[in-house]
């Protein structure tokens, strides 16, 4: 008996030892007997996807208080410690094998030198705590798309989030091909008290790109320790580099067009900055919400969600503005909130939820009151502006049948967007696919938000809606986009859009729900079935058509001061804009193709043009 052996049979006992072993792939024995001697758990529970094994995790994730049950017997609460509620960016590194580099815009150090640290951090890591190892699928099973995953975790709530965010994979893994990829995750919370992680000084996320390996240390909060997640979109970025697809951070839906059409979109955005209550505009249908895979399959784009659920921001979701997400999370469909207020007849708040401000409950910081405030005298609010909510898809009534397609669906448009309040106008066409990729998506700037640690409403560089997970260089992950639909026969149009544009009293010009109108737009564009007007950044609508879906989705009487407002091309705006992006670019980016700065120099031109002619802001009739 070889060594792996011994240890599995001394670990596990005789039924999960069975479990195991029911899965051939021999570097799945191995990950897992590598994991119990370096994280020496006092026991190990393989789950196998059967209706006891899922609920023993829900139970046990109560149990242990991980989780809060609710009086809805389908929900629960979690709460991660008060200096673990968001993604910490700065202590997630990459782990680069001597003579690489992925460039200066990413944290990285030296693989040995990484590899030791997690040695150390994760040595006894699990003692007197209970191994639980999982099996999933990203994208469809059997699928050209499909990436299988082990999570190893000592959080039941890490392996119960998973269990409503992604596929279970246990019997695709007993009938894996023995030289199939495999995304490997290791995750421990660390020391705990009261169920939360104390050590969030030593947090730690450690990405072995060379072992397709994640290890996560002394955290909690699920865009730290859900493997499956952001973690797994870095190796898979890598992997499509490899094998020439995309791995992107896109929503994926159907926008639903004249005579029962249906156009699927995806849509990039940083966190906070309305990507999911896009996916979920009413009246459409949802594939997913966050991740997505682009392969070309017979001449087209297709896409697929790579997950089955959401970890969506609550904050601001209230029965008028988002009445399908509302819905779900007042049923009986099971869900995990996140960081919000647990009221004292066992319900839930959040943050603009719609309601009056509550008087008491509890939250991440124990007992709140109104005007609690923490040790540095600042007020605490009621719930964390990061509160989420974890649930499935299959529960939503606008849900898309499309979501196991195992060939995906095709990719009608592709629409970049973040928190911009003084440059892009609401919605605009790009000239052509390169011009798309460089000047939208390339080009993606963002406001901050409280999806990840530090200050927020800061201006930030976010090409493709990606940088945080991207893990090669970025001149080539550039390139790959440029290079993506050299192989299509059908090449679908680029969008940008911005919900966030402000006058000059900092008041938003765009309603939340014109976002409705912006979709309908597009679907139209991408079947050439209105016309736009050109600009010197691209297309945007006429007044006319925007003025006719405001009436017939909204209800809306559209006047022609609002479409003054937000279509006015800012012309000094823009041009500083290009100006942060080649800084950006010939500072930080070794290998950037030229063919970004000629497409940003041309752009330049025709702003520049278009001011000599026309002034700073110019109306959009004064391109027609």
């Amino acid at each position: 008996m070889n060594d792996t052996m011994k240890i599995l049979e001394q670990a596990l006992t005789d039924a999960n030892f069975r479990k195991l072993l029911a899965i051939p792939n021999r570097r799945v024995h191995n990950f897992v007997a590598e994991a119990i001697q370096l994280c020496e758990p006092m026991k190990v529970f393989i789950c196998n996807d059967s209706k006891m094994d899922t609920e023993y995790i829900r139970r046990t994730a109560i149990a242990r208080g991980e989780e809060t049950p609710l009086a809805n017997p389908y929900h629960t609460v979690h709460f991660d410690g008060f200096h673990d509620q968001a993604r910490d960016k700065e202590s997630t590194v990459y782990l680069v094998p001597e003579g690489d580099s992925l460039g200066e815009q990413l944290t990285q150090m030296n693989r040995d030198k990484g590899l030791e640290i997690v040695q150390k951090r994760l040595k006894g890591s699990m003692d007197n705590k209970k191994m639980v190892v999982r099996f999933f699928c990203l994208g469809p099973l059997d699928s050209h798309f499909s990436v299988p995953v082990v999570q190893i975790t000592d959080s039941f709530y890490v392996a119960h989030s998973e269990d409503l965010l992604y596929r279970r994979g246990y019997d695709y893994f007993r009938r894996l091909p023995d030289d199939k990829e495999i995304f490997w995750m290791l995750h421990s919370s660390g020391k705990l008290m009261h169920s939360v992680s104390t050590d969030w000084k030593k947090r730690g996320v450690m990405i072995d790109y060379k072992d397709n390996s994640v290890y996560s240390m002394n955290t909690q909060y699920a865009g730290n320790t859900i493997g499956l997640k952001k973690l797994a979109l870095r190796l898979a970025i890598r992997k499509a580099n490899r094998e020439g697809w995309l791995a992107e951070h896109m929503f994926l839906m159907a926008v639903h067009g004249p005579s029962g059409r249906k156009t699927y979109f995806t849509g990039a955005y940083p966190s906070g900055c309305g990507k999911t209550s896009t996916s979920m505009v009413r009246g459409n249908t949802i594939v997913g919400d966050d991740l997505a895979y682009l392969r070309i399959m017979d001449g087209k784009v297709r896409a697929v969600n790579v997950e089955r659920g959401i970890f969506g921001i609550i904050r601001s979701v209230t029965q008028k503005d988002d009445p399908v997400i509302w819905d779900l999370l007042h049923s009986n469909q099971p869900a995990i909130f996140s960081n919000v207020l647990i009221t004292e007849d066992e319900g839930v708040r959040w943050l603009d939820d719609g309601s009056e401000l509550p008087e008491s409950g509890t939250n991440f910081s124990g007992e709140w009151f109104p005007g609690k405030v923490d040790r540095n005298g600042e007020e605490i609010p009621y719930a964390n502006k990061n509160a989420r909510y974890t649930i499935g898809l299959e529960g939503l009534a606008n849900l898309d049948p499309a979501l196991e397609d195992p060939r995906g669906v095709e990719v009608g448009g592709i629409i970049y967007g973040g928190r911009d309040r003084d440059t892009w106008v609401p919605v605009q066409e790009s000239l052509d696919w390169n011009h798309g990729v460089i000047t939208m998506g390339a080009s993606l700037e963002s406001e901050t938000t409280a999806a990840t640690l530090g200050p927020s409403g800061v201006r930030k560089f976010q090409p493709f809606s990606n940088l945080d997970f991207i893990s090669i260089p970025l001149g080539k992950y550039i390139q790959n986009h440029l290079d993506f639909v050299k192989t299509a026969d059908q090449v679908p149009p680029i969008f940008a859009v911005n919900y966030f544009l402000r006058d000059e009293n900092d008041n938003f010009i765009t309603d939340k729900l014109d976002k409705t109108v912006w979709l309908k737009w597009m679907e139209l564009r991408a079947h050439g079935e209105v016309g736009a007007i050109e600009t010197p950044t691209g297309y945007i609508p006429f007044y006319e058509d925007l003025k006719e879906l405001f009436r017939c989705h909204l209800d809306k009487d559209y006047t022609s001061e609002e479409y003054d407002t937000q279509f006015t091309v800012r012309v000094p705006e823009l041009l500083e804009k290009i100006g942060r992006i080649e800084k950006t670019y010939s500072k930080t980016v070794n290998d950037t193709p030229l063919l970004l700065f000629d497409l940003l120099d041309e752009q330049r031109s025709r702003l520049l043009q278009a001011q000599k002619e026309l002034g700073d802001c110019i109306l959009p009739s004064s391109f027609v």
